[in-house]
Protein backbone atom coordinates (compact mmCIF):
# COMPACT_ATOMS: atom_id res chain seq x y z
CA UNK A 1 0.00 0.00 0.00
CA UNK A 2 2.85 2.36 0.78
CA UNK A 3 4.20 1.88 -2.76
CA UNK A 4 0.83 2.69 -4.31
CA UNK A 5 0.44 5.74 -2.05
CA UNK A 6 3.92 6.96 -3.02
CA UNK A 7 3.16 6.57 -6.72
CA UNK A 8 -0.09 8.51 -6.36
CA UNK A 9 1.54 11.32 -4.36
CA UNK A 10 4.56 11.60 -6.64
CA UNK A 11 3.19 11.07 -10.13
CA UNK A 12 6.10 13.08 -11.59
CA UNK A 13 9.48 11.43 -11.26
CA UNK A 14 11.78 13.24 -8.84
CA UNK A 15 14.47 13.61 -11.46
CA UNK A 16 12.11 15.37 -13.89
CA UNK A 17 10.83 17.63 -11.10
CA UNK A 18 14.37 18.60 -10.11
CA UNK A 19 15.37 19.38 -13.72
CA UNK A 20 12.24 21.52 -14.24
CA UNK A 21 12.93 23.46 -11.03
CA UNK A 22 16.56 24.03 -12.04
CA UNK A 23 15.58 25.41 -15.46
CA UNK A 24 12.99 27.67 -13.89
CA UNK A 25 15.51 29.07 -11.38
CA UNK A 26 17.94 29.76 -14.23
CA UNK A 27 15.28 31.65 -16.15
CA UNK A 28 15.07 29.11 -19.00
CA UNK A 29 11.61 29.05 -20.58
CA UNK A 30 10.15 26.99 -23.38
CA UNK A 31 9.83 29.96 -25.72
CA UNK A 32 12.98 31.54 -27.23
CA UNK A 33 14.05 34.91 -25.80
CA UNK A 34 16.43 36.29 -28.39
CA UNK A 35 15.28 37.83 -31.66
CA UNK A 36 17.39 35.40 -33.63
CA UNK A 37 15.79 32.42 -31.93
CA UNK A 38 12.33 33.85 -32.48
CA UNK A 39 13.06 34.42 -36.16
CA UNK A 40 14.32 30.85 -36.49
CA UNK A 41 11.16 29.48 -34.88
CA UNK A 42 9.00 31.63 -37.15
CA UNK A 43 10.92 30.45 -40.22
CA UNK A 44 10.46 26.83 -39.16
CA UNK A 45 6.72 27.29 -38.72
CA UNK A 46 6.45 29.01 -42.10
CA UNK A 47 8.42 26.19 -43.75
CA UNK A 48 6.22 23.53 -42.16
CA UNK A 49 3.09 25.37 -43.30
CA UNK A 50 4.55 25.69 -46.80
CA UNK A 51 5.29 21.96 -46.99
CA UNK A 52 1.74 21.08 -45.87
CA UNK A 53 0.23 23.55 -48.35
CA UNK A 54 2.32 22.29 -51.27
CA UNK A 55 1.46 18.68 -50.42
CA UNK A 56 -2.26 19.45 -50.30
CA UNK A 57 -2.04 21.34 -53.61
CA UNK A 58 -0.21 18.46 -55.30
CA UNK A 59 -2.78 15.97 -54.02
CA UNK A 60 -5.57 18.17 -55.32
CA UNK A 61 -3.90 18.44 -58.73
CA UNK A 62 -3.19 14.70 -58.89
CA UNK A 63 -6.77 13.70 -57.97
CA UNK A 64 -8.24 14.36 -61.45
CA UNK A 65 -5.33 12.51 -63.06
CA UNK A 66 -5.92 9.47 -60.86
CA UNK A 67 -9.65 9.60 -61.53
CA UNK A 68 -8.96 9.84 -65.27
CA UNK A 69 -6.59 6.85 -65.18
CA UNK A 70 -9.17 4.86 -63.20
CA UNK A 71 -11.89 5.67 -65.72
CA UNK A 72 -9.59 4.73 -68.60
CA UNK A 73 -8.93 1.38 -66.92
CA UNK A 74 -12.67 0.79 -66.45
CA UNK A 75 -13.32 1.66 -70.10
CA UNK A 76 -10.57 -0.70 -71.20
CA UNK A 77 -12.04 -3.52 -69.11
CA UNK A 78 -15.48 -2.87 -70.64
CA UNK A 79 -14.04 -2.93 -74.17
CA UNK A 80 -12.14 -6.16 -73.55
CA UNK A 81 -15.21 -7.75 -71.96
CA UNK A 82 -17.33 -6.77 -74.94
CA UNK A 83 -14.68 -8.16 -77.29
CA UNK A 84 -14.57 -11.44 -75.35
CA UNK A 85 -18.37 -11.72 -75.47
CA UNK A 86 -18.28 -11.11 -79.21
CA UNK A 87 -15.67 -13.82 -79.69
CA UNK A 88 -17.72 -16.21 -77.56
CA UNK A 89 -20.79 -15.58 -79.69
CA UNK A 90 -18.70 -16.19 -82.80
CA UNK A 91 -17.40 -19.47 -81.33
CA UNK A 92 -20.95 -20.60 -80.53
CA UNK A 93 -22.04 -19.77 -84.07
CA UNK A 94 -19.13 -21.70 -85.57
CA UNK A 95 -19.85 -24.65 -83.27
CA UNK A 96 -23.44 -24.67 -84.46
CA UNK A 97 -22.26 -24.61 -88.08
CA UNK A 98 -19.86 -27.49 -87.44
CA UNK A 99 -22.60 -29.52 -85.73
CA UNK A 100 -24.97 -28.93 -88.66
CA UNK A 101 -22.31 -30.05 -91.14
CA UNK A 102 -21.61 -33.13 -89.04
CA UNK A 103 -25.28 -34.08 -89.07
CA UNK A 104 -25.43 -33.60 -92.84
CA UNK A 105 -22.32 -35.76 -93.30
CA UNK A 106 -23.74 -38.52 -91.10
CA UNK A 107 -27.03 -38.52 -92.99
CA UNK A 108 -25.19 -38.69 -96.29
CA UNK A 109 -23.01 -41.60 -95.26
CA UNK A 110 -25.34 -43.72 -93.17
CA UNK A 111 -28.96 -42.80 -93.73
CA UNK A 112 -31.30 -40.61 -91.74
CA UNK A 113 -32.25 -43.09 -89.02
CA UNK A 114 -28.68 -44.13 -88.34
CA UNK A 115 -27.55 -40.51 -88.37
CA UNK A 116 -30.23 -39.57 -85.82
CA UNK A 117 -29.20 -42.47 -83.57
CA UNK A 118 -25.53 -41.56 -83.84
CA UNK A 119 -26.35 -37.92 -83.12
CA UNK A 120 -28.30 -38.83 -79.99
CA UNK A 121 -25.71 -41.23 -78.65
CA UNK A 122 -22.82 -38.88 -79.36
CA UNK A 123 -24.56 -35.85 -77.88
CA UNK A 124 -24.48 -33.91 -81.14
CA UNK A 125 -28.28 -33.63 -81.24
CA UNK A 126 -30.63 -32.04 -78.72
CA UNK A 127 -33.02 -34.61 -77.25
CA UNK A 128 -36.14 -34.68 -75.12
CA UNK A 129 -38.31 -37.35 -73.60
CA UNK A 130 -39.24 -39.01 -70.31
CA UNK A 131 -36.57 -39.30 -67.68
CA UNK A 132 -35.49 -38.19 -64.24
CA UNK A 133 -34.43 -34.94 -62.60
CA UNK A 134 -31.81 -35.24 -59.89
CA UNK A 135 -30.89 -32.12 -57.90
CA UNK A 136 -27.77 -32.32 -55.73
CA UNK A 137 -26.51 -29.51 -53.51
CA UNK A 138 -23.85 -28.88 -50.87
CA UNK A 139 -24.71 -29.13 -47.19
CA UNK A 140 -26.36 -26.05 -45.70
CA UNK A 141 -23.37 -25.36 -43.47
CA UNK A 142 -20.63 -26.42 -45.87
CA UNK A 143 -17.21 -25.53 -44.48
CA UNK A 144 -13.80 -25.37 -46.11
CA UNK A 145 -11.91 -27.16 -43.39
CA UNK A 146 -11.31 -30.68 -42.21
CA UNK A 147 -9.04 -32.07 -39.57
CA UNK A 148 -8.15 -35.21 -41.48
CA UNK A 149 -9.57 -37.46 -38.76
CA UNK A 150 -12.80 -38.24 -40.58
CA UNK A 151 -12.86 -41.62 -42.35
CA UNK A 152 -14.61 -40.02 -45.29
CA UNK A 153 -11.42 -38.12 -46.12
CA UNK A 154 -9.26 -41.23 -46.03
CA UNK A 155 -11.62 -43.22 -48.28
CA UNK A 156 -11.60 -40.78 -51.15
CA UNK A 157 -14.24 -38.37 -49.81
CA UNK A 158 -14.03 -34.88 -48.41
CA UNK A 159 -15.55 -34.06 -45.05
CA UNK A 160 -16.33 -30.43 -45.82
CA UNK A 161 -20.00 -30.83 -46.72
CA UNK A 162 -19.28 -29.89 -50.33
CA UNK A 163 -20.02 -32.10 -53.30
CA UNK A 164 -16.80 -32.97 -55.12
CA UNK A 165 -16.03 -33.88 -58.71
CA UNK A 166 -15.54 -37.52 -57.75
CA UNK A 167 -19.00 -37.52 -56.17
CA UNK A 168 -20.52 -36.14 -59.38
CA UNK A 169 -18.61 -38.71 -61.42
CA UNK A 170 -20.22 -41.51 -59.42
CA UNK A 171 -23.67 -39.96 -59.82
CA UNK A 172 -23.29 -39.74 -63.60
CA UNK A 173 -21.83 -43.23 -63.93
CA UNK A 174 -24.67 -44.59 -61.82
CA UNK A 175 -27.25 -42.99 -64.11
CA UNK A 176 -25.53 -44.36 -67.22
CA UNK A 177 -25.43 -47.83 -65.67
CA UNK A 178 -29.11 -47.59 -64.72
CA UNK A 179 -30.17 -47.04 -68.33
CA UNK A 180 -29.86 -43.32 -69.04
CA UNK A 181 -29.70 -42.55 -72.76
CA UNK A 182 -28.55 -38.93 -72.44
CA UNK A 183 -27.43 -36.79 -69.47
CA UNK A 184 -26.81 -33.10 -68.83
CA UNK A 185 -25.57 -31.23 -65.75
CA UNK A 186 -26.75 -27.64 -65.34
CA UNK A 187 -27.50 -27.55 -69.06
CA UNK A 188 -24.10 -28.96 -70.03
CA UNK A 189 -24.61 -32.05 -72.23
CA UNK A 190 -22.34 -35.00 -71.48
CA UNK A 191 -20.72 -37.07 -74.20
CA UNK A 192 -18.40 -40.04 -74.28
CA UNK A 193 -15.49 -37.59 -74.17
CA UNK A 194 -16.78 -35.39 -71.35
CA UNK A 195 -14.53 -34.86 -68.34
CA UNK A 196 -15.71 -33.99 -64.84
CA UNK A 197 -12.88 -32.39 -62.93
CA UNK A 198 -12.31 -29.90 -60.10
CA UNK A 199 -10.66 -26.50 -59.75
CA UNK A 200 -10.58 -25.69 -56.06
CA UNK A 201 -14.12 -26.10 -54.76
CA UNK A 202 -15.65 -25.70 -58.24
CA UNK A 203 -16.76 -28.66 -60.35
CA UNK A 204 -15.85 -28.42 -64.03
CA UNK A 205 -17.60 -30.21 -66.88
CA UNK A 206 -15.53 -30.00 -70.04
CA UNK A 207 -13.58 -27.12 -68.42
CA UNK A 208 -16.76 -25.14 -67.73
CA UNK A 209 -17.41 -24.33 -64.06
CA UNK A 210 -20.74 -25.31 -62.55
CA UNK A 211 -22.54 -23.53 -59.72
CA UNK A 212 -24.54 -25.45 -57.12
CA UNK A 213 -27.23 -26.64 -56.90
CA UNK A 214 -26.38 -29.19 -59.59
CA UNK A 215 -29.37 -30.21 -61.72
CA UNK A 216 -28.79 -33.52 -63.46
CA UNK A 217 -31.27 -34.42 -66.20
CA UNK A 218 -31.30 -37.91 -67.68
CA UNK A 219 -33.44 -39.20 -70.54
CA UNK A 220 -34.75 -42.74 -70.22
CA UNK A 221 -37.52 -44.83 -68.71
CA UNK A 222 -38.28 -42.49 -65.82
CA UNK A 223 -39.55 -44.91 -63.15
CA UNK A 224 -37.13 -47.68 -64.05
CA UNK A 225 -34.23 -45.24 -64.21
CA UNK A 226 -35.09 -43.69 -60.84
CA UNK A 227 -35.52 -47.02 -59.08
CA UNK A 228 -32.45 -48.54 -60.67
CA UNK A 229 -30.24 -45.61 -59.72
CA UNK A 230 -31.43 -45.39 -56.12
CA UNK A 231 -30.86 -49.11 -55.62
CA UNK A 232 -27.45 -49.10 -57.28
CA UNK A 233 -24.13 -48.78 -55.46
CA UNK A 234 -23.77 -45.22 -56.71
CA UNK A 235 -27.27 -44.29 -55.56
CA UNK A 236 -26.56 -45.75 -52.11
CA UNK A 237 -23.30 -43.81 -52.11
CA UNK A 238 -25.22 -40.57 -52.70
CA UNK A 239 -27.72 -41.53 -49.99
CA UNK A 240 -24.81 -42.05 -47.56
CA UNK A 241 -23.54 -38.55 -48.35
CA UNK A 242 -26.98 -37.20 -47.58
CA UNK A 243 -27.37 -39.09 -44.31
CA UNK A 244 -23.88 -38.62 -42.92
CA UNK A 245 -22.62 -35.32 -44.33
CA UNK A 246 -25.69 -33.22 -45.07
CA UNK A 247 -25.46 -33.33 -48.88
CA UNK A 248 -28.91 -32.35 -50.13
CA UNK A 249 -30.46 -34.49 -52.88
CA UNK A 250 -33.81 -34.93 -54.53
CA UNK A 251 -34.86 -37.14 -57.43
CA UNK A 252 -38.12 -37.13 -59.38
CA UNK A 253 -39.47 -38.72 -62.53
CA UNK A 254 -40.37 -36.36 -65.35
CA UNK A 255 -42.65 -36.85 -68.32
CA UNK A 256 -40.49 -34.69 -70.56
CA UNK A 257 -36.94 -33.45 -69.99
CA UNK A 258 -35.04 -31.47 -72.59
CA UNK A 259 -31.30 -31.73 -73.09
CA UNK A 260 -29.32 -29.41 -75.38
CA UNK A 261 -26.76 -30.61 -77.87
CA UNK A 262 -23.13 -30.69 -76.81
CA UNK A 263 -21.30 -27.49 -77.82
CA UNK A 264 -18.75 -29.38 -79.87
CA UNK A 265 -18.36 -33.02 -80.79
CA UNK A 266 -15.19 -34.46 -82.24
CA UNK A 267 -15.94 -37.02 -84.94
CA UNK A 268 -13.61 -39.97 -85.03
CA UNK A 269 -13.83 -42.86 -87.47
CA UNK A 270 -12.30 -46.30 -87.32
CA UNK A 271 -10.88 -48.17 -90.28
CA UNK A 272 -10.43 -51.93 -90.50
CA UNK A 273 -6.84 -53.02 -90.23
CA UNK A 274 -5.29 -54.60 -93.32
CA UNK A 275 -2.56 -56.33 -91.33
CA UNK A 276 -3.04 -60.04 -90.80
CA UNK A 277 -2.67 -61.34 -87.33
CA UNK A 278 0.10 -63.81 -86.56
CA UNK A 279 -0.52 -67.06 -84.78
Amino acid sequence: MSLITNVMDHSLDDGYAEAAARKQSQGERGMPKTLRAKLGLAAGLVLAALVVTVGAAQARVAAPVIAKERQELIDRIDRETESADKLERSVDKLRGDVSARQRVALKTSGGSRQADLVGILSGATAVHGPGVKLVVNDAKEASTGGDGSNPRETSGFSDTGRLRDRDMQRVVNGLWASGAEAISINGQRLTALSAIRAAGDAILVDNRPLVPPYTVLAVGDGQKLSTGFQNSADGLYLHALQENYGIRTGISTESDVRLPAAPSVIVRTAQPSTEKGTS
